[in-house]
């Protein structure tokens, strides 16, 4: 009886415990709801109006309300740029998707894998796939790559900042200017103390302890998610702007940037946009001097706009009939993604649930990190994981030959809710510093809403091939690490058994070979994917000048990921929410003088 008592008792204690877990969830979801704009001047573009205000006499016969700056994205650059901008002069941000405060799978770091995964027309991540083969994602949020990411903060190195030609002392200001808003120092879970113990073991040394700073070594680097696992997105920095000057339309969609081409060189004047319902309006610009409009809608959006714009190849853009503004063969080229492969690692426990909190940062050119766990939100039951799922075992189903854009719709829509997530374990996760292979981004229609063609060629170049073939076999290492023997799912699971695990993943369309856990070097062809660092197609020198400025044009700048000629760091985004603040000053102080005290 005292059994069956204390089965009851436990029960009834569950069942207290659902009942509290579901009243926190209820909670933070009408927080979230209430906050969904969060700020006033946060509004959806179809609240625009293209009617002057009384004291304002737009030069464009009817223009709406003129800025002193029109930014088109509301993402990692954009948001800080923003803020900045906005302390002196009237600001225009126009981002194409909602907020991320009313979104609980943006705003927990448990439902991480379910914001991915969502293939909507709504979602906060647009996926794409690369020509490669490679399924990948845009964000389509406010914050932008924040709003969607896992959340490791790292800096640039000096090495870098100085090959760049950024003003250093300027930079070290910015870098604090968004930690102190949004970067927290994270606790470990045993799984990633156990990487960096093994990490360490393996000789990825010295242990430079919690840093941002981008040192050889292993390291634990700072994350966007705070203790309660509650994500803060580079939409946040918009807390420090002007209120007055600043207008941030949502949903609002930038289909092309006008300009006037009376003068020498073509000026961008204002934007055509649409709004949640698909109305078209038009912004534009003040005719106050050095007045610009400023493209931040990432390494995929801004050489897009820029070619919708007519900017970019001339027989590329006729064939689409764009009217051709500026012939650059450079817009769209250079493009390049940090190839990433991934092994998954079966335990005998469930771990819990983490993201990248370490990284080992070699000389051989390789960076390691790894995440544990999966989220178990009752959401991902029924929820479209599409092709993203994390599903272990799924091979691709999909033979190269047929691999038709309407063959890989077809594919998402049988992935549709999925069960319950069905591993428990771990990622280490190899990928290659400043890869050298470059690949492409053209159009395939004028509709900015459908994703261009995206070409990487990972591993065209044989260097970056080396390099992995090097990452893996440290990561074998890595497995072989006493720290590691303890999680393994079975004291006889080989190292080519795992591997072998991670080719039968379903994580590409890239065709298998029968020998890539024999050949390393077929192993790293056949399993890449994406960790979402791809930058280039607007670059320094070819697209636009060190200040950003685009070459042949006034009035436009481009500022993000699209103008790297590398990706800084082992994590991009603390440097692009950086470069935001740090090009926010340079503008500011360009115009008004060091006495403008920013």
């Amino acid at each position: 009886m005292a059994l069956v008592g204390g089965a009851a008792a436990e029960a009834a204690a569950l069942k207290k415990l659902k009942i509290l877990l579901f009243i926190i969830l209820w909670i933070n979801t009408l927080t979230l709801s209430q906050g969904q704009y969060r700020y006033p001047f946060i509004r959806p573009a179809s609240s625009f109006s293209q009617q002057p205000s009384a004291a304002e006499s737009p030069s464009w016969r009817g223009a709406s309300k003129t800025y002193d700056y029109i930014i088109i994205g509301g993402g990692t650059a954009g948001c800080p740029l923003a803020a900045t901008l906005s302390r002196n002069f009237s600001v225009l941000l126009l981002e194409r998707g909602g907020t991320p405060f009313a979104n609980a799978n943006v705003s927990f770091l448990q439902n991480f894998h379910i914001s991915l995964a969502d293939t909507s027309p709504t979602s906060a991540s647009q996926l794409f796939i690369s020509t490669d083969g490679v399924f990948n994602s845009r964000a389509r949020i406010l914050g932008g790559g924040t709003s969607i990411n896992a959340g490791f903060y790292t800096r640039a190195s000096a090495r870098y900042i100085k090959r760049v030609g950024w003003d250093a002392k300027l930079v070290n200001e910015s870098y604090p200017w968004v930690e102190k808003q949004v970067v927290y120092r994270p606790e470990l879970v045993p799984w990633q103390r156990a990487v960096r113990d093994s990490l360490i073991e393996v000789g990825i040394s010295p242990f430079n302890g919690f840093t941002y700073d981008h040192v050889y070594g292993t390291k634990i680097g700072g994350t966007i998610f705070d203790r309660f696992g509650r994500r803060h997105t580079a939409a946040e920095l918009l807390a420090s702007a002007n209120p007055n000057n600043l207008n941030v339309l949502v949903h609002a969609t930038v289909q092309k940037i006008v300009f006037k081409k009376t003068g020498k060189r073509p000026r961008a004047v204002g934007v055509v946009f649409k709004d949640e319902s698909g109305k078209q309006h038009k912004a534009f610009l003040s005719e106050r001097s050095r007045s610009e409009i400023i493209v931040s809608s990432g390494a995929i959006g801004s050489p897009q706009l820029l070619l919708l714009s007519g900017i970019g190849p001339k027989a590329d853009l006729e064939k689409l009939n764009i009217s051709v503004v500026l012939d650059n063969e450079f817009v769209g080229k250079g493009m390049v993604d940090n190839p990433l492969n991934t092994i998954y690692i079966p335990t005998n426990r469930h771990i819990k649930q983490s993201l990248i909190q370490i990284v080992g940062i070699t000389k051989l050119g390789v960076y390691i990190e790894a995440s544990s766990g999966f989220g178990q939100s009752m959401d991902s039951i029924h929820w479209n994981n599409g092709i993203g799922s994390a599903k272990i075992g799924q091979r691709r189903t999909i033979p190269s030959k047929r691999r038709s854009h309407e063959m890989i719709q077809e594919y998402v829509k049988r992935k549709r809710n999925i069960p319950h997530e069905a591993f428990q374990g771990g990622f280490i996760l190899e990928k290659i510093a400043s890869p050298l292979s470059k690949g492409q981004l053209t159009l395939l229609n004028t509709n900015v809403d459908d994703n261009p063609s995206v070409t990487f060629n990972y591993f065209n170049h044989p260097n970056d091939l080396a390099r992995c073939v090097d990452g893996i076999r440290l990561v074998e290492k890595i497995l072989k690490s006493k720290h590691f023997v303890k999680y393994m799912q079975c004291d006889k699971e080989t190292v080519e058994k795992i591997l072998n695990m991670s080719v039968h993943a379903n994580v590409n369309l890239i065709p298998k070979h029968t020998n890539d856990t024999k050949s390393l070097e077929q192993f790293c062809k056949d399993t890449v994917i994406t960790i979402w660092h791809y930058h280039g197609g607007c670059h320094v020198g070819k697209v636009v000048s060190p200040d950003y400025k685009v070459l042949g044009v006034k009035r436009l700048r481009v500022i993000d990921g699209s103008t790297f000629a590398g990706s800084p760091g082992t994590n991009p985004q603390a440097t692009v929410m950086m470069i935001g603040r740090y090009m926010g000053v340079k503008i500011l102080r360009e115009r008004l003088g060091r006495a403008a005290g920013i």
